[in-house]
C-alpha cells in the first residue's frame, strides 16, 4: 500500500487524474495475463486466418521474387513487409526458397548510403522503406544481412534531426526547435510522429537499447506530440484539452482541431504509437505520462473505426491502426485492459482483435479497406500483410 501511495502522491503532484482500476493493473500484470489467457478457439481462428493470409501473400509474388502493390509500385517496401510477415512463421526462416528469392530483390534496393528505396518512384519515402526494410533483415537472423542491418540503421540515426543541422529554410536547427530528435520522409522532411513509429520500431527490432542516444532524442521529439499541459510546454498542448492522447506533429493533427476547436485532436493510431514508443525509450510503466496515454486508450476504447478521428476520417487507416494497437499493447504486456466508461468491463485485446479480423476477412484469405482507401489500405497486399502481422502479435 505504501508503494501506491507513493505513486498516486507523484502523479497527483503533476496533475493527472488516474483511475484506481490503472494504477492496480499495473501492479498485478502476471494476474491479469493469467485472467485473460485465449481460448484455444480463437487461437485455431488466428492461426488459420494467418494461414491463409500467407498463401495469399505468396500467391502475388512477382517474377523478380519480391512483391509491390502492383507494377512495381513499392516494391521494396512491400517486399520487406511480407518478408517480415512470412518471417513470423515457424515454416519460414532465412533458408526458405521463397525468402531467399525475396531478400535477392529487396537487397538490390540497398543504396550507397545504406538506406533501402527505389529512387525511381515517385514519393521514395526512403525512411519508411529504410525502416520497414530493417525489420525483415533483422526477422531474418542471417550473419549475411549484418551488414546491410547497420548500414540501413546508421542511415535512420543520419537522418533524425540535431542541433546544428541545416533546415530546409537554410536555418540553423537550434536546441529548442520542435523538430530535433524527429526524422521526416528523407533526410530534409518535416518530422512526424508515424515516421517516427517506423524508425523506433526498426531500431527496437535490430536491437537497440533504450538508453542509446538516438533513441532518448528521438523519445524527447515523441513526447511533444501529447496533449498533456502539464508536461508539454507548446502552445497546442496549453491550448487544448490536456486529454493525454497523441497527435501527428507538434503542428499539426490528421484529426483537425480538438472538439472545442482548441489546441490539435488527438486520436487513435498516434496515440498508440506514442504510448508503445514511451516504452520502447525505457519510460517507465507507471510514469504519468504513460498512464495518462493508457487512460486515453481506455476511454476512446474501439476496433470499428480509428478512434476519435472524426466522420469519414474515422475509417481511413484502420488495419495500420489494427497492427499499431496489436503491437502496443503486446508491449504493455497487460492482456486485459479496464475498460474507463464501463468500471465492470474489461477488454481482452487479443480476443477482440482477432474477432474483428475473422469479421472482415476475404474468402481468398486477403483484407482490403475498400471503403477507405486512403494510404493505399484498399490494395489487399498491404491490408493483409499489416492483418498478419497483428494476428501474429496478437498470439505472442
Amino acid at each position: 500500500m505504501a508503494k501506491i501511495m507513493k505513486l498516486l502522491a507523484g502523479v497527483f503532484s503533476l496533475g493527472l487524474v488516474v483511475s484506481w482500476a490503472a494504477v492496480f493493473a499495473q501492479e498485478k500484470p502476471a494476474e491479469a495475463a493469467k485472467a485473460a489467457a485465449l481460448d484455444a478457439a480463437r487461437q485455431a481462428k488466428a492461426k488459420k486466418m494467418i494461414d491463409d493470409g500467407v498463401k495469399y501473400l505468396i500467391s502475388q509474388k512477382e517474377e523478380d521474387g519480391g512483391w509491390s502493390l502492383g507494377k512495381g509500385v513499392h516494391k521494396p517496401a512491400m517486399t520487406a513487409m511480407v518478408l517480415k510477415a512470412l518471417l513470423g512463421q515457424p515454416d519460414y526462416n532465412k533458408d526458405n526458397e521463397v525468402v531467399k528469392q525475396g531478400f535477392k530483390c529487396l537487397l538490390a534496393f540497398v543504396q550507397k548510403d545504406g538506406a533501402v528505396y527505389d529512387p525511381k518512384q515517385q514519393a521514395p519515402q526512403p525512411v519508411y522503406t529504410t525502416s520497414i526494410a530493417i525489420m525483415a533483415l533483422a526477422a531474418s537472423k542471417d550473419p549475411q544481412h549484418k551488414e546491410a542491418l547497420d548500414n540501413a540503421v546508421k542511415f535512420l540515426k543520419d537522418a533524425q534531426v540535431k542541433v546544428g543541422d541545416k533546415a530546409p529554410d537554410g536555418k540553423e536547427v537550434g536546441k529548442d526547435d520542435i523538430r530535433v530528435g524527429g526524422v521526416g520522409y528523407d533526410k530534409r522532411g518535416t518530422p512526424n510522429l508515424s515516421t517516427m513509429h517506423f524508425v523506433m520500431e526498426a531500431w527496437e527490432e535490430a536491437g537497440l537499447k533504450p538508453d542509446d542516444p538516438s533513441v532518448q532524442a528521438a523519445l524527447q521529439f515523441v513526447l511533444r506530440c501529447q496533449n498533456d499541459s502539464e508536461t508539454n510546454k507548446l502552445a497546442f498542448a496549453q491550448e487544448g484539452g490536456n486529454d493525454k492522447g497523441f497527435v501527428y506533429a507538434p503542428t499539426n493533427s490528421m484529426a483537425g482541431k480538438d472538439v472545442a476547436d482548441r489546441g490539435l485532436r488527438s486520436y487513435g493510431t498516434m496515440t498508440y504509437i506514442g504510448f508503445k514508443s514511451m516504452l520502447y525509450a525505457g519510460v517507465d510503466k507507471k510514469d504519468p505520462r504513460v498512464l495518462g496515454a493508457y487512460d486515453w486508450i481506455r476511454n476512446y476504447w474501439t476496433l470499428d473505426e480509428n478512434p476519435n478521428m472524426p466522420g469519414k476520417q474515422s475509417k481511413e487507416g484502420l488495419f495500420y491502426f489494427y497492427q499499431i494497437y496489436g503491437k502496443a499493447l503486446r508491449v504493455f504486456g497487460q492482456d486485459e485492459i479496464p475498460d474507463m466508461k464501463n468500471k465492470e468491463k474489461k477488454h481482452n485485446w487479443r480476443a477482440e482483435l482477432i474477432d474483428k479480423l475473422a469479421g472482415i476477412v476475404k474468402q481468398d484469405g486477403s483484407w482490403s479497406n475498400e471503403g477507405a482507401n486512403r494510404w493505399e489500405e484498399g490494395n489487399p497486399m498491404l491490408a493483409t500483410c499489416y492483418s498478419v502481422m497483428s494476428l501474429q502479435d496478437a498470439l505472442k
